[in-house]
């Protein structure tokens, strides 16, 4: 028991077969209606729960419509607007200036590229992979949030630390068909069992492959303290 697969390529495919039996229907948790509402929704999420985040885009995105709506709202209205969630000021900033840019150099449109989706404000990597995927149905890469990198080291795929880099592994170790469903399956598998701080080994699929299980096993690769 708790003991990882004898590859990095055989763990992750065992996981996401697990994963998906146990998550059938998992997806994204933002509400949006269109490809500007949903990169704000993205660029809002850094650091904050998408529960929140839902939360207070319900008003904003009955309030501002458009990108030329956005890039004219004054920073301070638009800050307060946002003030339940995480950074709100910087956030409100960057997506101000995101949708200056949108308006000014895209024709009012979301680009649909990861080099004019990563100059914007705000906008890195991940958020871009989430537009591109679920705005575009473009999957380009594999959204690596703090779950994925979380479980995804505490199971033993990756000794990665970084974001890109951990990508980079799961690009070659996940099937391409399953990059964008592999990250909804980590989302899902982190809310509702292999939490941060206190993870349900008892009640875990992947208990018996987890080099980091706590019935097993007496450190957290995700951290590398001891449990």
């Amino acid at each position: 028991m708790g003991t990882r697969l004898d590859s990095p390529e055989e763990q992750a495919a065992e996981v996401t077969d697990r994963l998906f039996e146990e998550y059938p229907d998992t997806t994204i948790s933002l509400d949006f209606s269109n490809r500007l509402e949903l990169l704000i929704a993205v660029i809002l999420s850094a650091q904050c729960t998408d529960e929140r985040v839902n939360k207070e885009t319900e008003h904003l995105f009955s309030k501002y419509d458009g990108p030329e709506d956005y890039a004219n709202a004054d920073q301070e209205e638009l800050a307060e607007d946002l003030n339940s969630i995480t950074y709100y000021n910087n956030k409100a900033g960057y997506i101000r200036e995101a949708c200056a840019i949108i308006a000014a150099e895209h024709g009012g449109s979301v680009p649909d590229t990861m080099d004019e989706l990563t100059a914007l404000p705000g906008v890195g990597r991940k958020t871009a992979n989430v537009v591109l995927q679920h705005g575009h149905d473009l999957v380009e890469g594999v959204v690596v949030d703090t779950h994925v990198q979380r479980i995804t080291r505490r199971l033993g795929i990756t000794e990665e630390r970084s974001p890109e880099r951990i990508e980079r592994e799961l690009m070659e170790l996940v099937p391409r068909e399953h990059w964008q469903e592999f990250t909804h399956l980590c989302i899902s598998h982190g809310r509702a069992t292999c939490t941060a701080r206190s993870p349900e080994c008892t009640e875990c699929v992947l208990e018996d492959i987890c080099p980091s299980s706590k019935l097993d096993n007496e450190v957290d690769l995700a951290s590398g303290e001891a449990w």
